[in-house]
């Protein structure tokens, strides 16, 4: 299983998505004082979770 590492700002295409209120106070509360955006947060943890989808296929 890959390890979740906060991650630095890429290069991104605009996309909207609602989330819950106290997922995003966790989220900001995690990236708070990191060289990091609540977007690319969000894009790693997408990206940490579809690797683990692929390990357990």
């Amino acid at each position: 299983m890959k390890s979740f590492k906060i991650p630095s700002v890429p290069a991104t295409t605009n996309k909207s998505v609602r989330f819950p209120n106290d997922v995003i106070k966790d989220i900001e509360t995690a990236i708070k004082g990191k060289d990091c955006t609540f977007s690319a947060f969000v894009v790693e943890a997408v990206r940490v979770a579809l690797e683990n989808l692929k390990e357990e296929a």
